[in-house]
């Protein structure tokens, strides 16, 4: 099959194709991660990239303007070669480096207020009053074995249990696996009796994972990763000191083949599919692990223990199972509760014995990353009615106290990772992550301080809600005439230019137009009213709240009057929220360390009732009263409305 040469610039990476294979595929082979959202189906209009050189083969798309097509612009997925070629990825659709949430605990709450991380660490411990017991996954303890004697004839494996037995009365059940008893009498014998035995927990059982020579108890590691559907976060944690050695983030690859879990599950049906959604998840991992313990001047063999936590999707996927009736009616996963595993089995790399877990998932869409957060969180020790907002493309929402919990997944699209908005990026430096209108004058706040490339989830939440407080758009969205800003009209639809060409990073105005502002309407009501229908369906009001708790990366730059003002939370006092930051890890980090977390994390699964919003009878009704700034129902948001009336 004839081949041709594709070279991307400005990284001036090539790669060879044939022919037939697309442009966003071909730069997937060099390692370029170009915005797509859709999976490589044509619909995002994300991908695009500039042809400087070259023949080939393009589908029209209403994606490209007609400014655009004259510059070259094509859609790298609806592209193919006729040639060797030349491309140029714009800046705004690289996918650049993320600013990715690693902490646990984040010290941002309060509309924008900084409090230390350890008073919040205090306060949420002094809420909980939640201990678990110290006894990882994985144990290792040193033995001095008596050396066998006629008198005292006892089996090599034998005697090693019994001494276990003997040392740790609490230990009920012991398994060993045939290739450490084959192992054993040599080593016994070679090391003078004295070893390191590793204890594993696992499945409700007690195993021995591992026999080593001589005094190995100190090198224990184990780590907890965090699958996100956009991020992998992985902590490197002593196993002995309970002490986190260092973390690492990464883009989850899988992105580059849909940037949400249903494009990712229709993907996996395509030939070989699946296995390259694996691939790119357990790659990644494996990468983490691999810088964490080099920088710490550790082995693979010295890490005994993973524990993942993950949504139900990315973890059928991290185990290389069919997510496929995920989708389907009645929309059931192949596994919730899945048991502890050889981590080889999966194929991540840690010591060849070594053990991984998933923390257990609740239904379709709500997994693992939910139960680690609410676990984080104590809401589930707490008398008082609290809530938990998982803010992303899947807005999970969980109610309850220390008597019952329940959940629920709302399909809030992809606004809140900068998808799905006309000049939205995800959350990467030079994203736009918060918005004042003062003097009529729009000020600009990005991450890192850097020029502006586009805005991210936090930074459409406060446009939205400037626009709103001065009344440059109405309560249904549109954008009223006015001569102060820079208000034009395109493809059908009044934008507002917030910055200029000549002021951003990407050399074109990044604006705001009023399909943006739908987009966000929509997502905005979907997580409002999958709270509204958990209270309905607990026969509680909202007044009955009285901790919010937010994860997500999203909460870490999220002003909370901002999204009251648009009715993205509920009109609650603004003390009452708590921003958490990344929970899933922090729950795995917990589980990870003590198995009296896992044995928790597995009530709040079994405990929990998971509502499916699809047959929920309230919650279209609802969700058409949420399509309005703030609401339908204004005397629903007392605050909101005495600003709108006071600016």
């Amino acid at each position: 099959m004839e081949e041709f040469k594709i070279t991307f610039l400005p990284e001036n990476k090539s790669v060879h194709i044939d022919r037939g294979t697309d442009l966003l595929t071909a730069a997937l082979k060099t390692s370029i991660h170009i915005y797509n959202s859709c999976g490589g189906e044509g619909v995002c209009g994300r991908c695009k990239v500039i042809v400087k050189k070259g023949d080939y083969i393009t589908e029209g798309s209403g994606r490209i303007t007609e400014i655009e097509r004259e510059k070259g612009y094509v859609l790298a997925c609806r592209t193919t070669p006729e040639s060797d070629m030349e491309i140029l990825v714009p800046e705004e659709s690289m996918l650049g480096d993320l600013e990715i949430l690693t902490e646990e605990i984040k010290a941002k709450r309060l509309a924008g207020l900084y409090t230390p991380v350890e008073e919040i660490e205090e306060e949420r411990h002094k809420a909980t009053a939640k201990i678990f017991k110290h006894g990882p996954l994985s144990t290792k303890i040193f033995l001095k074995l008596p050396n066998p004697t006629i008198d005292d004839n006892s089996g090599d494996a034998d005697r090693l249990l019994g001494e276990i037995k003997k040392r740790h009365k609490e230990i009920n059940i012991i398994q060993m696996g045939l290739s450490n008893i084959k192992k054993l009498p040599r080593l016994l014998r070679e090391s003078g009796w004295e070893v390191t035995a590793t204890i594993g927990n696992r499945n409700k059982t007690t195993e021995v994972v591992l026999i080593e020579s001589g005094d190995r108890s100190k090198k224990n590691f184990g780590v907890a990763v965090d699958i996100g559907t956009t991020t992998i976060v992985a902590y490197l944690v002593d196993l002995d000191s309970q002490k986190v050695l260092g973390s690492k983030a990464s883009y989850n690859p899988q992105v580059d083949f849909g940037e949400d879990v249903i494009s990712r599950i229709i993907f996996a049906q395509h030939e070989k599919g699946l296995e390259k959604l694996h691939h790119a998840v357990i790659d990644t991992v494996n990468t983490l692990i691999d810088s964490l313990i080099k920088e710490v001047k550790l082995t693979l063999d010295d890490v005994t223990a993973v524990i993942c936590a993950g949504n139900t999707t990315m973890t059928h996927l991290l185990l290389k199972i069919d997510p496929a009736y995920i989708r389907k009616e009645p929309y059931i996963p192949a596994v919730n509760f899945m048991p502890v595993i050889r981590a080889a089995e999966a194929g991540v790399k840690i010591n060849p014995r070594g053990l991984l877990a998933c923390l257990p998932c609740i239904g379709s869409y709500v997994g693992g990353d939910i139960v680690a957060g609410v676990l984080a969180s104590g809401m589930d020790k707490i008398k008082d009615l609290s809530l938990f907002i998982d803010l992303g493309t899947n807005g999970e929402v969980v109610l309850g106290n220390k008597e019952w919990l329940m959940s629920c997944s709302t399909s809030a699209g992809p606004c809140f990772e900068g998808g799905g908005l006309k000049s939205g990026i995800r959350a990467m430096k030079g994203a736009i992550q918060n918005i004042s209108i003062k003097n009529n004058l729009i000020k600009c706040q990005t991450i890192g301080d850097l020029p502006p490339k586009g805005i991210c989830g936090s930074g459409i939440v406060d446009i939205i809600s400037e626009l709103l407080k001065n009344k440059i758009i109405d309560r249904s969205g549109k954008i009223k005439n006015n001569k102060i800003y820079n208000i034009r009209d395109s493809e059908g639809a009044k934008e507002i230019v917030l910055v200029e060409a000549k002021d951003s990073a990407i050399n074109k105005d990044i604006t705001i137009d009023e399909n943006d502002i739908k987009n966000l309407i929509h997502s905005k009501g979907a997580i409002y009213t999958g709270i509204e229908v958990l209270l309905k369906e607990a026969g509680l009001k909202k007044s009955d709240i009285k901790h919010i708790f937010i994860a997500g990366g999203l909460g870490t730059a999220l002003n909370i009057r901002s999204a009251i003002n648009i009715g993205l939370l509920p009109d609650l006092p603004e003390e009452n929220f708590v921003f958490l930051g990344n929970t899933s890890v922090a729950g795995a980090k917990t589980c990870l360390l003590s198995s009296e977390a896992m044995e928790a994390a597995e009530t709040i699964a079994n405990k929990m009732t998971y509502l499916d919003l699809s047959t929920s009878a309230s919650f279209m009704n609802n969700y058409s009263a949420a399509l309005f700034l703030p609401h339908t129902d204004i005397e629903m948001f007392p605050s909101v409305k005495k600003i709108l009336n006071t600016v």
